[in-house]
């Protein structure tokens, strides 16, 4: 099938946010469809000013369920709008962005979308899933649950699976293996810091336990036990809908080293760039293996390559293994060696370019959903 006669909708069960790297992934896989040919809209929630919940394709409102707490009910069980949208305009390639909501509402949904002719693959962004709930509560516990039970019947209805691993094969559904990718056009290129006699450390992430920025806070801890001729710095920046920050922040007060850990909230733009330029390594994910995975190409190892960032990660990501810019944490609860990363950073003279470089080609997100097209449309 020519690229130009697919009509795609990318659909997510949450709405966006400007300081989220998920929200600007998904505009970046939307507009790395239409950079490859295909027509294609992105499908979310969102609440106007009036407080009013609707579900939107790009600018257009295809259903409004309403106010209040019924509302907030309707847009997890109602898809009538939303299948007759995508009849209506001729949506012949639905991708959709799995959020652990696997119910009978979701699942009549999409056989009725199969029914239309419509080509349907499921992203599904970390898998295994199901141990990022062992710190959740109960409703979320008892959502998982449910979608324990239901996700078992996704193969009657999806073509594919979307991963960031190797699995060949996800709930019974052959799988499509991508590496997540960047729009390098929406990623400015760090400016190397001015030189000093300290390091700053950067973390960005919605916070979560298995970011194991706990591990750094660790590090840092018998850092200054032992010396204090280089000053180092950690900067987190995000937050948490846990009380994951709260900790690191106890925990950083609990050391006596509250001074060199600086929690900076959520940035976007501007603040979040600068934040970048003023970088000299960043964290990426140390505690992969408390939620039992090991290997996954994540997001942000990605923008801290983009952005032309040296960084560190505990879990196996084929795309960077022999990079010469990362430092490869083990995969357990020792506390980060922050020496070693002073060390590298003495000797390691790579340029922000040549890291930026090193993955421009094969990691866009041109290339990577091409490819999930060429499967599913079986393009040669």
């Amino acid at each position: 099938m020519d690229y130009k006669d697919i009509n795609a909708l990318i659909l997510v069960f949450h709405g966006f946010a400007d300081y989220n790297g998920i929200s600007k992934k998904l505009f970046y896989q939307r507009d790395a469809l239409k950079a490859i040919g295909c027509r294609a809209k992105l499908c979310y929630l969102k609440i106007d000013e009036n407080s009013e919940h609707l579900r939107m394709a790009d600018e257009s409102v295809i259903e409004s369920f309403g106010f209040g707490v019924i509302a907030k009910f309707k847009k997890r069980i109602s898809y009538s709008g939303l299948s007759k949208y995508i009849s209506e305009n001729k949506i012949n390639f639905l991708y959709v962005r799995n959020d652990h909501n696997a119910n009978p509402f979701l699942l009549k949904f999409l056989k009725e979308a199969e029914e239309y002719g419509v080509k349907i693959v499921m992203e599904i962004p970390t898998y295994p899933y199901d141990n990022e709930y062992v710190q959740s509560g109960l409703v979320s516990k008892i959502n998982l649950l449910s979608d324990r039970f239901f996700r078992k019947y996704f193969k009657h209805c999806i073509d594919r699976i979307i991963t960031f691993t190797d699995f060949k094969e996800i709930f019974g559904i052959p799988a499509i293996n991508i590496s997540n990718g960047i729009d390098f056009n929406a990623i400015p290129i760090r400016k190397v810091p001015n030189s000093n006699n300290e390091i700053r450390l950067l973390g960005v992430a919605e916070i979560h336990f298995w970011h194991g920025f706990d591990r750094v806070i660790e590090g840092l801890k018998d850092y200054y036990s032992k010396s204090n001729e280089q000053k180092v710095y950690f900067d987190v920046v995000g937050k948490s809908f846990t009380d994951d920050v709260e900790k690191l922040k106890s925990l950083a007060e609990k050391y006596g080293i509250s001074d060199y850990v600086t929690f900076h909230g959520t940035k976007s733009g501007k603040e979040l760039d600068d934040m970048f330029d003023k970088a000299d390594f960043g964290i990426a994910s140390l505690g992969r293996h408390r939620s039992h995975i090991f290997k996954i190409k994540t997001l942000k190892n990605r923008e801290y390559a983009a952005r032309g960032i040296p960084f560190i990660y505990s879990e196996i990501d084929d795309d960077f293994e022999n990079m010469p810019y990362i430092i490869k944490a083990p995969a357990n609860e020792s506390p980060i060696d922050v020496k070693s990363i002073i060390d590298f950073l003495t000797t390691n003279n790579i340029t922000p370019n040549e890291i930026r470089d090193s993955i421009i080609n094969e990691l866009s997100w041109s290339n990577q959903m091409k490819k999930v097209v060429d499967v599913t449309f079986n393009n040669s």
